[in-house]
């Protein structure tokens, strides 16, 4: 059964001890790291690039950003953080992967889904549209019940695949897929609500 709230009490005070690390510039915050989030750092790498040997380099660069950045960052969740991190390194590599044509990874299918009620930035909306739209649809997953949310940021955000969802939320895979079906619907009803399309 999915316990978000509990592990991520525990995560906070582990957080900051690892934070502490970086801190003094111990070389055990890049092994505390590993252990405690190299697998989920891996695993979305891995969804969003679609190759373990791409995931396993995009974590790796994470943990050298996050070395090179603390301090004088802070960050309050360093999973937050460090997923931040690799899913901005796997996207820079998956993008250089794929530049002409879009490939077969969790991440395209992760977009393809949302693709009808939020159109690619860089051809049809402006960069003011699409600030207010990203705006509006953290207002919007703010109202939503945190397992919604939860489900709807680790599909979308970090390109989860519904096995992997299934599996954490204790769900089966078709209620995943109907759970995600109705979010966007609801989503989309709430653009339109707030004319953004």
């Amino acid at each position: 059964m999915y316990e978000g709230g509990k592990r991520r009490a525990v995560a906070a005070v582990d957080d900051q001890k690892i934070i502490a690390l970086f801190e003094q510039r111990s070389e055990q915050a890049i092994s505390e790291s590993e252990q405690q989030y190299g697998s989920l750092c891996r695993s979305v790498a891995r969804d969003i690039t679609g190759s373990a040997e791409d995931a396993e380099e995009c974590t790796n660069d994470a943990f050298f950003t996050a070395w090179n950045s603390i301090p004088p960052a802070k960050p309050h969740s360093l999973c937050a953080y460090l997923l931040r991190l690799v899913r901005n390194a796997a996207l820079d590599r998956y993008r250089a992967a794929h530049t002409v044509k879009r490939g077969a990874s969790q991440y395209s299918g992760s977009l393809d889904e949302l693709a009808e009620i939020i159109p690619d930035g860089s051809d049809t909306v402006s960069e003011i549209e699409r600030r207010e739209i990203l705006s509006a649809v953290t207002d919007f997953l703010r109202e939503l019940p945190q397992i919604q949310r939860d489900l709807f940021v680790r599909r979308y955000w970090y390109s989860s695949d519904i096995a992997a969802l299934s599996d954490l939320f204790d769900m089966s895979e078709a209620n995943v897929k109907m759970t995600l079906s109705r979010l966007r619907k609801r989503l989309k009803k709430y653009l339109e609500k707030e004319g953004l399309l």
